[in-house]
């Protein structure tokens, strides 16, 4: 009986550490670290552009771009990869107010990436999961918006 036990009871923490990894229906992943993946309906180029159009016309701008890609070919390696720093200034000077080192997390980081299949995805880590470390209401606030924001976003380009 006590052998059955300790068998259920490391069955079910095996269920409950695999069911914790990913939440989210479709193709959209949240993992508990805060990072949201979602695949997108469109090939890489195509995704970046729209993107890019969505970022413009929801008040935001691309602020800052790396390109991995092309930084990683310098080692042979041959990805499509970009990371897009997008911000509004007037939501960055309502963080920044509150908190200096708020520089840390914002402007938020959008990666765009094709995996080895051929299929693109864009992920981020929710503001909100960054910026609660800084204690502050206000800012909190402000996080909860980009969360929903950059959701909105990433659902227009979802598969």
């Amino acid at each position: 009986m006590k052998t059955r036990n300790l068998v259920l009871t490391a069955f079910t923490i095996i269920t409950f550490l695999f069911a914790g990894n990913f939440t989210g229906s479709g193709n959209i992943y949240v993992q508990d670290n805060g990072v949201v993946t979602v695949q997108s309906k469109l090939p890489f180029d195509d995704t970046e552009s729209q993107l890019r159009q969505l970022v413009a016309k929801n008040g935001m701008m691309v602020l800052a771009e790396v390109n991995h890609g092309k930084i990683l070919s310098m080692t042979g390696l041959s990805i499509k990869g970009i990371a897009l720093f997008v911000g509004n200034p007037l939501v960055g000077k309502q963080l920044f107010t509150e908190n200096r080192g708020v520089g840390l997390i914002v402007p938020i980081r959008i990666n765009i990436y094709e995996d080895k299949e051929g299929k693109t995805y864009v992920n981020y880590v929710k503001p909100s999961s960054r910026l609660s470390s800084f204690n502050n209401e206000e800012i909190n606030k402000t996080a909860q918006m980009l969360d929903q924001k950059l959701s909105m976003l990433t659902g227009m380009i979802a598969k």
